[in-house]
This record gives C-alpha cells, structure tokens and sequence, in this order.
C-alpha cells in the first residue's frame, strides 16, 4: 500500500475498486469503469503470479491447481464478514480524513480477519484466483471459487450500505479510497525529471 498507493492508489483488490466505483458514481468521485476493468485484470494477473512465485519459494511445482475444498455456509459467511469490514473500514478511513492509515489499519485488519473468519479472509477476488494455483492448506479449489467470489462481491455491498448508512456523505471522498493519488502530478514530475 505504501510503495504503490501513489501510482495506483494501491487498488489491489477488484471489490475495493468497483466499489469506489459505485461509490464516486453518487458524487462524480472515485475511479471509471474502465480503470476497474483494467484494475481488475492487473489484480487478477498479479495474484495468479504471486501464487506461481510462493510455489517457486517453497519449492513446490511452478504450476498446479488447489484441490482444497471452501464451500461451506460457514467459509461463505467467514469470506461476507471479511470483505463488508474491510470495505467499511477503508471507506471509513478515507470519509474521516485518516486515508494515510490504510497501509496499517488494513494490513491489521487481514491478519485478524485471518484469524477470526473461518474461510480465513481471502476477501479479495484476485486472491481467490490467485490461490487456485497453490495446492496447499491456503489453497481454494477452482469450483469454491465462484461462491467465494459471490460471497465477497455481497460482502462488498454489505460493507458499502453500512457506510452509507454511517456516513451519508461517503461518495464525495470516494478519491481518497485506500491511498490518494493524482495521475497528472506523476506525470508532470516524470517529464521533468
């Protein structure tokens, strides 16, 4: 989050970024359609590397597919607790003007989620993909997948109507999501250097 907030805004999962989407559609804020689409792709493609380079780490085969069984009622409901408090407490950070916490405040949050979801808190569609391709404990098999997914895209509006709900104004700091960033100063600080 630190090292790539200033670029990207550090959007490295697609429900955070489709619901900063949604979010900004109310108040002209947040990223486009078309940056969720290309954000998404990149999340996607980069926890699929990420698994291949755990694999390589713990000299594992570079390839292979997770054959660890997810779908529970219970995993389901660990993954829609997950994803509504991370999206609550993101969106929560940004609208109180403590967006500069993420990098902390999230990284705790998953590592607490891990321990007190029993699905263990992919929270993150890209994960999800991601952890298709390591067969070990953190492994999910490719046909939980999908109920994950869903469980976390219903996670994410569960987490998007508490804010809403907590704080009416949420959209007009929809910019802020994660880390603030602003592509045309990195742009201008490229071509003068």
């Amino acid at each position: 989050i630190l090292l790539f907030g200033p670029v990207s805004g550090a959007h490295f999962n697609p429900v955070v970024s489709a619901a900063d989407w949604l979010l900004g559609r109310r108040a002209g804020t947040g990223i486009s359609a078309s940056h969720v689409a290309s954000y998404t792709v990149a999340q996607t493609l980069g926890g699929i590397l990420g698994a291949v380079l755990a694999n390589i780490m713990f000299d594992r085969q570079v390839f292979e597919i997770a054959s660890k069984d997810r779908i529970t009622t219970g995993h389901l409901v660990g993954e829609i607790v997950a994803t509504a408090g991370l999206i609550a407490l993101i969106f929560a950070l940004a609208r109180t003007g403590r967006a500069a916490s993420s990098a902390a405040a999230v990284g705790a949050y998953i590592g607490a989620a891990y321990w007190f979801t029993s699905s263990t808190s992919f929270a993150n569609p890209a994960v999800t993909v991601g952890r298709m391709f390591s067969d070990t404990f953190a492994g999910i098999a490719p046909g939980s997948a999908p109920g994950f997914i869903a469980a976390q895209i219903l996670g994410a509006l569960i987490g998007l109507a508490l804010i809403t709900a907590l704080y009416p104004d949420a959209a007009a700091t929809a910019d802020n999501i994660v880390v603030p960033h602003n592509t045309e100063t990195h742009a201008d600080q490229r071509s003068s250097t």
